[in-house]
């Protein structure tokens, strides 16, 4: 992270002259009046064009229509306090990372131009949606830069959370299966959105259901103060979720990808209608954008990175389709940092694992896809210990979903993580519901909804989450030299004792003390689980060498 923060310091003075977004959108031509937000409950708001309300489950229902100006306002109104607390969420995990104000100051001027020619790549129309949106955004932040550049940045820093390695913020995987593989025979998709940017980040989850001036109605699962998709599916069963690949640095931005896939939903309604958009954009991170279609009865991966595209589809006789954060299409085959993140990732082995986990179950059925997404162990069922990247389930997703595409269903999971229940909408009636605008009207299919997982409520999963809280707190003392107990060193061992990184962590300690042959106990422990990367376990060999 360290040497991070060194280049982005280097460039922002190599460029101090530089200046980001300043052209506002042309909005001449829009409707600029949409009325005034309703107070119809505490939490529930309505517009002539739009409504916002919270599910019994926790999830933001939001609904906007019309033209691109009169969805951005309207999505700001309604959402005012909601964006405004995830701006907070976000710019403290920044300030978190990056403490130094002038440090600070520094990345202000990097992104300054890093996006200097942002607005060319990205369609007018969600620039104007944007702009919308910003106008209700808070005065609090333009110490970063003023409302519209700022949410612009925003879109663009979601990619840029997947090209900087360092901050390790994702870690997804998705699956597609149809014909014998499924109970019903139609195509049904599975994903885990793993962006990690906080606890804070990912409390206010939003089901937002669009519908435009023009293209399709579409549904994507999102945050507060974002417009792009990274989960959707629009009114003809065309489906997108995103999975982050191996990219370089990036050196400036140009079409985030969650706008790429926010243009297909709102456009697309065959697979090689997604293809042809995705062939026109300038993106300038690696992505699999795994498409399903109803119309086409399958799932591909349209894997874009900034030379090149490539579309990955399974054998004819194959109908089951994996997604990790590697690429698998042709164009990568001996593209040195898919091999690179093949090798030395944890991408791999969760491919693998979905693999195993599906031909468990050989017709899958909706509650099965909500099963598999939210296991815990690795291959063969072994015990990985708790948060383990090499898991399905993390336990820190943002969100997980499951589409059923021929019948415009979906299901989204409520908190904590994607152990809530997956609530159920059927697209076609929530949007004849919604054409009334009535706040009263009940938007979940509650017949279809999936039980929460058990293990939300249990004594285990309480540990995890005082083992998270205590986890911080070790890593606080090992970076402050703080002293701490061998007894209280010992009950962190037990919140989580097969997770490699509580023994890790306990040798680190040790490690700063000068305790060196407690410290070689607990990191030949650590070697011996199972470890999430080939430089995690390189570190421990190392430290051991020192040790001994």
């Amino acid at each position: 992270m360290r040497s991070l923060l060194h280049s982005l310091c280097f460039l922002a003075l190599c460029n101090a002259s530089c200046v980001g977004v300043k052209r506002l959108p042309p909005i001449a031509n829009y409707n600029h009046r949409i009325g005034e937000r309703v107070e119809v409950s505490p939490g529930s708001y309505t517009l002539p064009n739009g409504l916002l309300r919270k599910n019994p489950q926790g999830l933001w229902e939001l609904y906007v229509a019309g033209d691109p100006l009169e969805r951005g306002l309207a999505n700001g109104i309604l959402t005012e306090e909601l964006l405004h607390r995830q701006e907070t969420a976000f710019i403290s995990r920044v300030q978190e990372l990056v403490p130094s104000p002038f440090r600070q100051w520094m990345l202000r001027r990097f992104l300054d131009r890093f996006n200097r020619h942002l607005t060319d790549h990205i369609p007018t129309a969600y620039q104007t949606e944007i702009y919308g949106l910003s106008r209700s955004a808070s005065d609090t932040f333009n110490f970063i830069a003023s409302s519209y550049p700022r949410l612009l940045y925003f879109h663009a820093a979601h990619d840029i959370g997947h090209a900087l390695q360092d901050l390790a913020l994702v870690g997804c995987t998705s699956f597609a299966a149809w014909g014998s593989h499924t109970a019903d025979g139609k195509l049904l998709i599975g994903r885990n959105f793993d962006f990690y940017a906080g606890d804070a980040f990912s409390e206010e989850k939003v089901i937002a259901f669009i519908n435009p001036d023009r293209g399709y109605k579409h549904a994507m699962v999102t945050w507060p103060g974002m417009i792009g998709a990274v989960s959707g599916m629009n009114e003809h069963g065309l489906t997108v979720t995103i999975n982050a690949g191996k990219s370089a640095i990036p050196h400036e931005a140009k079409t985030p990808i969650s706008l790429l896939t926010r243009e297909i939903l709102q456009y697309a309604r065959h697979i090689d209608d997604a293809i042809h958009i995705a062939r026109q954009r300038e993106v300038f991170v690696s992505e699999s954008i795994m498409v399903g279609s109803a119309a086409d009865g399958k799932a591909v991966l349209i894997e874009v990175s900034p030379h090149k595209i490539g579309v990955y589809e399974v054998p004819n006789t194959g109908e089951v389709l994996v997604c990790a954060n590697h690429f698998q299409s042709e164009p990568y085959y001996s593209d040195r940092r898919n091999l690179r993140q093949l090798e030395e990732s944890h991408s791999k082995y969760r491919f693998d694992r979905m693999n195993e986990l599906i031909a468990q179950t050989p017709q899958l059925t909706p509650a099965d896809a909500a099963a598999m997404l939210r296991n815990k162990e690795g291959i063969g069922g072994v015990d990985l210990g708790y948060g383990n990247e090499k898991a399905i389930n993390l336990l820190h997703a943002h969100h997980a979903v499951i589409f059923q595409p021929e019948d415009r269903r979906m299901w989204v999971a409520a908190a904590p993580y994607q152990l809530g229940e997956f609530v159920a909408y059927d697209l076609d009636e929530v949007f004849e519901r919604l054409a009334t605008l009535d706040t009263g009207v009940h938007l979940a299919a509650d017949s279809l909804n999936i039980p929460a997982d058990p293990f939300a409520s249990s004594p285990d999963f309480r540990q995890y989450e005082e083992f998270r809280v205590q986890m911080r707190k070790l890593e606080a003392a090992i970076a402050t030299d703080t002293r701490l107990s061998d007894a209280e060193l010992l009950d962190f061992q037990q919140l989580n004792p097969m997770f490699w990184k509580t023994d890790f962590l306990i040798g680190e300690y040790y490690r700063g003390q000068r305790r060196y042959a407690d410290a070689l106990r607990h990191y030949q422990l650590a070697a011996s689980r199972v470890v999430t990367t080939k430089a995690d376990s390189a570190l421990i060999q190392k430290r051991i060498k020192k040790c001994k």
